[in-house]
């Protein structure tokens, strides 16, 4: 297993991935103008719009939360400190990178995935990838392909990687068996993943903003802390970036190492061009009534994720100096040792309520991006049976990551993330027209000091519920 997972991402990750996800942010970016800096104030306005004017559909704020539920997890606590550890300072200017391309990418699968949404028949919205792919593309079987993946990728390999790190974490701050920490957390997840895509949007909204201040305050209360050391921090991310700290490898070996780390980790934490926060926007009653509403929502969740709270968590472990010491820790225990040097103890324990909670709340934001797919495969009259083995696998999923390695589950997750990646990019690259068409559209209304609204949809390829967009 280990060999077949080294081999899928030396092809992936080592000749494909990283071309063809900052290729995608640099076209979606020049395309539209760099919109996710031109409307960056507009995507606060449109966050705490209310939710549109049917009961069907969750608020946009919802739908953010729910999308950072995922997003906001083990990629930003141990994520930023395994490509700090591998690819040095420098992984973070990339990380930055894929970021700030990020955005403009998942503003177009966003507002993609609102444009070809659907309803089941409790009327609740469903889209994402596999629906705009089969939709807009007409290709069902890629469509299919898409949704396989992310239901391996989230519902099963993403969660075990996040029931890993909260085992680990809580090992090393309060010497807890990881069986026990696997037992419990799949105990709390049951409770909200059986409750469905409401439940779980509710304890998104509730969890999230919470764990991400609180985290927040304590990281720039560190950083407040060593503020004088703070700019030779910057440049030594800017230095590392382009392999000017490296003797070992040369420049190019160290320019490699530290962009191929920063766009992994990069991507796995902010998800742009993965794939899998349409999920989310496609379940939102947005709010002005048009497509590329929630496309801006979505585009913020990139920012939240990475430029803010992953910035933090590198500047912590960068000020603490525990790099420099050779400790030999990876991963969240890092970041543990980082926060324990900065606050003179308490780090640990610290680190591992934080990172119960982010990961917590990641693993129930995966299950429903793996049900909304599951529900497109089968559709709704033959899902219900298989929706209870699904919930039961995913349980299983969190126990076996808490007892496993990190290193086979951070290698699987890699994989399957590439693969699934590699899928939508493709897609979007296809249907960008459309988003270029649909932004027009948007940016047009707003210049002439109109509320945007989304009615002209036969202007559009593909198969639109117009139900959806004329009610």
């Amino acid at each position: 297993m280990e060999s077949i997972i080294s081999a899928i991402n030396s092809l992936v990750w080592g000749q494909l991935m990283v071309p063809l996800l900052l290729g995608v942010g640099i076209m979606f970016s020049l395309r539209l103008r760099f919109i996710q800096l031109r409307r960056f104030k507009h995507m606060f306005s449109i966050l705490f719009s209310g939710k549109g004017k049917d009961n069907f559909g969750i608020s946009p704020f919802q739908a953010l939360c729910t999308s950072l539920a995922s997003r906001v997890g083990t990629g930003n606590l141990a994520g930023v400190a395994v490509a700090l550890y591998v690819g040095g300072a420098g992984a973070i200017f990339w990380m930055w990178m894929t970021a700030l391309l990020g955005m403009a990418t998942g503003y177009a699968e966003s507002a993609l995935a609102q444009l070809y949404k659907t309803q089941d028949d409790q009327g609740t919205y469903r889209g994402g990838p596999a629906y705009y792919i089969e939709r807009g593309l007409g290709q069902r079987w890629m469509g299919m392909l898409f949704a396989v993946l992310l239901i391996i990728s989230f519902g099963f390999v993403f969660n075990a990687v996040q029931a890993n790190s909260i085992a680990v974490a809580m090992h090393s701050a309060f010497g807890i068996d990881t069986l026990t920490t696997g037992l419990v957390i799949a105990a709390l997840s049951a409770i909200v993943i059986f409750g469905g895509i409401h439940s779980i949007a509710r304890a998104a909204e509730t969890l999230v903003p919470l764990m991400a201040l609180v985290y927040l305050m304590v990281a720039l209360s560190v950083v407040a802390m060593h503020y004088d050391k703070v700019p030779a921090m910057f440049a030594q991310i800017f230095n590392s970036a382009f392999g000017l700290e490296q003797a070992a490898g040369g420049i190019m070996g160290g320019l490699m190492v530290a962009l191929l780390n920063g766009v992994k980790r990069g991507l796995y934490s902010n998800e742009a061009g993965m794939g899998s926060a349409p999920n989310a926007a496609a379940s939102a009653a947005p709010n002005p009534h048009h497509p590329a509403s929630q496309g801006f929502v979505q585009s913020l969740g990139v920012f939240i994720d990475t430029i803010i709270i992953c910035t933090c968590t590198a500047l912590v472990i960068l000020l603490s100096g525990v790099m420099e010491h050779g400790n030999g820790v990876s991963g969240v225990e890092l970041t543990q040792a980082a926060l324990d040097a900065t606050l003179g103890g308490g780090g640990k324990a610290l680190v591992a309520i934080a990172i119960l909670f982010f990961a917590f709340t990641s693993i129930i934001g995966n299950y429903m991006y793996a049900e909304s797919n599951l529900i497109y495969l089968m559709g709704n009259r033959y899902v219900k049976p298989l929706l209870m083995v699904v919930r039961v696998l995913v349980i299983g999923m969190v126990i076996w990551g808490a007892l496993e390695k990190v290193g086979i589950v951070w290698d699987a997750a890699d994989a399957s993330m590439g693969l699934m990646a590699m899928v939508n990019l493709v897609a979007l690259i296809l249907l960008s027209g459309v988003v270029i068409k649909l932004t027009r559209d948007y940016e047009q209304q707003l210049n002439q000091k109109q509320v945007p609204q989304f009615t002209n949809t036969d202007d559009y390829p593909g198969q639109i519920d117009q139900t959806i967009w004329r009610k």
